[in-house]
């Protein structure tokens, strides 16, 4: 199943059931597990990590080096999980000294022209649309849907079951659970819809809610809003998360 106008590095691993198409180039130090699917003049360079049932679409290059001046040719990895999708000319560039390794998780859609750089964390369940960049050590949290043409400044944080609004640019983290939009960028509201359609119950829904009121609507600052959170609102794994993430924001979390 694999082309004779492709190149496979005698190096290489290929698992079982991998097809690659022409013009296909794999380096050496790459590892693919089973069941994949490689597109003609897709490239997978030295450091892939690749896990099983992924389809990577033409022209998509995995484990480039970073484009970060300070790279010094040092040993990295960008490691793919399993059932992604990783369309036309998407790029995911291998990790840097900072932590060694570009991960992507499972079962995500990465759309035409989404870019991943390195050292950036992209969790499972994920969609990132047409042509949104990720910079440099930007984390995901699993089930967010971050819309096309988004640009995200290095080190921010993007929570889960959220939805950015296409074109977005920021610097600051995204919370969970919520939709963020505008220009400039701010928070819209909960993600209601997308919650319902992840099963969430119409408490917990509420709960989340009254958790962005205090934080958004009451004029406190962080300790404040946190504080009284954890007094009023009954504690459940959704509310926590909540709390956690933004206690734990080293670059502050976007305004109203």
């Amino acid at each position: 199943m694999i082309s004779s106008l492709a190149f496979v590095h005698p190096e290489a691993k290929l698992g079982k059931n991998v097809e690659v198409g022409p013009f296909v180039y794999i380096d050496k130090n790459v590892i693919i597990g089973d069941n994949n699917k490689i597109m003609p003049n897709a490239t997978i360079l030295y450091g892939a990590r690749i896990g099983n049932g992924n389809t990577i679409f033409p022209g998509a290059v995995i484990s480039a080096i970073p484009q970060d001046l300070k790279f010094a040719g040092e040993e990295t990895t960008a490691e793919i999980g399993d059932n992604n999708l990783i369309r036309e000319n998407v790029t995911i560039n291998r990790g840097t000294v900072a932590k060694g390794k570009t991960i992507v998780g499972s079962n995500n859609l990465l759309m035409e022209t989404v870019h991943i750089a390195h050292d950036a964390i992209i969790g499972s369940g994920i969609i990132i649309a047409n042509g949104t960049k990720v910079a440099g050590e930007v984390i995901i949290d699993d089930n967010a849907i971050v819309s096309a043409g988004v640009l995200m400044h290095q080190f921010c944080h993007i929570g889960g079951y959220g939805m950015l609004q296409g074109g977005a640019r920021f610097s600051k983290d995204i919370p969970p659970y919520i939709i963020a939009g505008r220009d400039p960028i701010r928070y819209s509201g909960i993600n209601i819809i997308g919650l319902r359609r992840r099963g969430f119950s119409n408490e917990v829904i509420e709960n989340i809610h009254n958790a962005y009121r205090i934080i958004y609507q009451q004029g406190l600052n962080r300790k404040e809003a946190l504080d009284k959170i954890e007094s009023e609102i009954p504690m459940s794994e959704e509310i926590q998360y909540i709390v956690d993430f933004i206690r734990n924001s080293s670059r502050g979390i976007i305004t109203a």
